[in-house]
């Protein structure tokens, strides 16, 4: 498909959610009623298949929905029941489940929308029942229970280091896996015998994990898939003690740089640059993020209400986002959505296409960009202080506390510094006449 017709396919899309929330639903008199309540779900992938729910509710003629993913309740932002077909969208993302209802159940498809506007499909079915079917009463050889060290198993032969944390409950199984650059946030599933399998859908993410494990409880040529395209096997053994690397560690300035500078369009057009006046004698948060990313959906849901509580006392954020769409038109109209959906009140740039080999030469005074999102702490000086890889979520339990508890502690304590620190900092240390 040409760039074109990418474009008129995406604004066609757009302009369709556009309209999509303002449709009101027609009478359910005239259609089949659509139970409220739990629906099991399943989403196929070739590894096998997404188990999970949708919880609905109905208001009058207008129906509600949440995803009931693992130990997540995610809020569904566009529903729509119109003469026997269920529309759910996820406008962030651009992502959409259309299915049709027929004796008594739901079957359709999951759209992703990937970069360039291309997409994968997968298909989607959902029947009425409660979240108590989803316990197996067959019993489980192992408990997977606790910390594993995880290999996940690259295309070229290399491997990329994890760390598995896992809790069952009989024969469910819930967890995530922590990564260098982020987390697989909340994933749930089961364990058979000696077979286990956990998924997840968010909105955005679309995984399924799957494999067996050994008499000697080690975890062998288990397979990873991620929408319709992506695969990798991967292998564990329990290791209470197995770290990553430090996050603070990873994201460096090069040799030779000793700001950290940007200047690009937000999402009215208007250019934003680190030296313009808002900025000047402020604490910078700087994240290189983007709208399609589920792990800087987790920073911005922290970041968003964090900048309120902080702003006054001298805090500003920029996001610079890097997104599916080359067209700037596009690539707006996913950022005003995205602002929308955290009520962000800081700045947003459209920075460039998601890939991290151009977001690194879109910024090049870093080592690499290693992870959406990247977050850079700037001084009062214009000095960066910090520079964080990776975000950990909600999905990782005590690991995101300590996050927000790190974020929290650095951006205090760099507000609260006096004056003649930034200075010495600087290099802008004032004489001793001066100061007498």
């Amino acid at each position: 498909m040409g760039i074109r017709s990418i474009r008129a396919a995406a604004l066609g899309s757009l302009a369709a959610l556009a309209l999509y929330g303002c449709e009101e639903p027609t009478s359910t008199l005239a259609q089949n009623e659509l139970p409220t309540g739990y629906w099991q779900v399943s989403i196929t992938l070739p590894g096998g298949d997404i188990e999970t729910g949708i919880e609905l509710s109905r208001d009058g003629e207008i129906y509600r929905a949440s995803l009931v993913n693992g130990r997540e309740r995610v809020r569904i932002d566009e529903v729509s029941f119109i003469e026997n077909e269920l529309r759910l969208r996820f406008p962030a993302f651009n992502n959409e489940i259309r299915a049709m209802f027929a004796d008594g159940e739901l079957k359709g498809e999951l759209t992703l929308v990937k970069r360039f506007g291309d997409t994968e499909v997968m298909p989607f079915s959902a029947k009425p029942g409660n979240d108590a079917e989803q316990e197996s009463n067959d019993a489980s050889t192992h408990d997977l229970s606790g910390r594993w060290a995880v290999s996940f198993h690259e295309p070229d032969g290399s491997d990329s280091a994890s760390i598995g944390e896992f809790a069952q409950r009989g024969s469910r199984l819930f967890g995530t896996f922590l990564n260098p650059n982020g987390d697989h946030r909340f994933l749930a599933g089961h364990v058979r015998g000696d077979e286990f399998h956990m998924s997840t859908f968010d909105g955005a993410h679309a995984f399924v994990f799957s494999g067996s494990v050994s008499e000697s409880g080690v975890i062998e040529n288990a397979g990873f898939w991620s929408g319709t395209s992506w695969h990798q096997t991967w292998s564990a053994e329990r290791n209470d003690n197995v770290e990553l690397p430090d996050a603070f560690s990873r994201t460096f300035l090069k040799p030779g740089y000793d700001r950290f500078e940007f200047e690009f369009p937000n999402e009215e057009g208007t250019t934003v640059s680190i030296d313009d006046e808002k900025y000047k004698d402020k604490v910078v948060l700087i994240t290189i993020a983007g709208t399609w990313c589920p792990n800087c959906n987790d920073e911005a849901r922290f970041l968003a209400p964090f900048y309120e509580d902080y702003r006054d006392q001298g805090l500003e954020i920029v996001a610079l986002l890097f997104e599916h769409f080359e067209d700037p038109d596009l690539a707006a109209q996913q950022v005003r959505l995205f602002r929308e959906k955290f009520n962000i009140q800081y700045d947003t740039l459209i920075a460039g296409i998601s890939d991290k080999t151009e977001a690194g030469r879109a910024l090049p005074a870093l080592s690499a960009v290693l992870a959406f999102p990247t977050t850079v702490f700037i001084d009062r000086g214009g000095r960066v202080r910090e520079i964080h890889t990776g975000f950990t979520g909600p999905g990782t339990g005590e690991h995101y506390a300590q996050l927000q508890k790190r974020f929290t502690e650095l951006t205090t304590s760099l507000l609260a510094e006096p004056a003649d620190l930034i200075e010495s900092l600087t290099g802008n240390e004032p004489d001793v006449a001066d100061s007498e």
